[in-house]
């Protein structure tokens, strides 16, 4: 990492990269965002907008089921009950006719009131609170390799499956007739956005990590032509609105993970502005 950190010094000599914790949240960044811009266009075009909404509150209860089994390693608990939630809730909704989102909604009430009510015995809510926010400038190298290596698998599987992924979102009966194995692929789907959640939710926050997911991928969707500049547009929004909130929280002691939530909201708005005007 020392090599890593003289780099950057060199590449960005600016106040705010003396300091070891704001190169960590910087790689950091330049990490998550990329994962959230990619994987937020196939959530907005699956319309699975409140999905990474109850995987986040599930980890409440992931926490605490690690708690009340012994397990010192609560990370761990909040990661294997994520995949587990993000498997039930997609066999549900493969398999249910109630709408989506009210399978997401019941789920996420019931996963949050679990975790809040075993976490506040004995008024000791108050030790996890700091996960509503997060607290990316907080990350350590080792837990920067665990992000890089998700970023890597994400990577890959994009690559290979991203076309039957897009066959899937248009239409799932087609692309079932063509071969593709729609149920595999939208359980690996799932499975890959549980671990992003739960690996990124301890730096980006329980409150707003559903944010960053879709307005990055949600403000791309406006202006983007075709598919080419909507993944292209979205990495670059969620990419610069990471950057930007990192450095404008440190100069403005703020929140890092709602700055860059709120410059992403803006730059959401700001797209729609342009569709609307473009339109008429």
């Amino acid at each position: 990492m020392d090599t890593i950190y003289r780099l950057m010094e060199a590449v960005l000599p600016y106040e705010f990269m003396q300091y070891n914790f704001m190169k960590n949240a910087l790689i950091a960044v330049l990490i998550i965002t990329p994962l959230f811009g990619i994987l937020g266009t196939m959530i907005v075009n699956n319309k699975m907008a409140f999905f990474s909404d109850a995987l986040g509150h599930s980890a409440f209860t992931g926490m605490a089921i690690g708690i009340l089994l012994g397990i010192s390693d609560t990370n761990l608990s909040m990661i294997v009950f994520a995949v587990v939630f993000a498997l039930l809730l997609n066999r549900i909704k493969l398999k249910n006719s109630v709408s989506t989102d009210t399978i997401i909604s019941v789920f996420s009430s019931l996963s949050t009131a679990t975790g809040l009510v075993i976490l506040s015995r004995g008024g000791n809510f108050s030790k996890y609170s700091a996960l509503l926010v997060g607290d990316i400038l907080s990350i350590s190298p080792k837990e920067i390799l665990f992000l890089l290596l998700i970023f890597v698998v994400t990577l890959l599987f994009w690559g290979l499956c991203f076309n039957k992924l897009h066959a899937m979102s248009l239409n799932s009966s087609l692309a079932k007739s063509k071969g593709v194995p729609i149920v595999l692929l939208d359980n690996i789907f799932v499975v890959l956005i549980a671990l992003i959640v739960m690996l990124s939710i301890k730096w980006v926050g329980i409150l707003i990590i559903n944010a960053l997911l879709i307005l990055p991928a949600a403000a791309a969707r406006n202006i983007a032509a075709d598919m080419r500049e909507y993944h292209l547009f979205s990495v670059i929004i969620a990419v610069f609105s990471g950057i930007a909130g990192l450095i404008l929280s440190y100069y403005l002691s703020l929140a890092t993970g709602p700055t860059i939530v709120m410059i992403a909201a803006v730059i959401f708005f700001l797209t729609f502005l342009i569709r609307t005007f473009v339109n008429e």
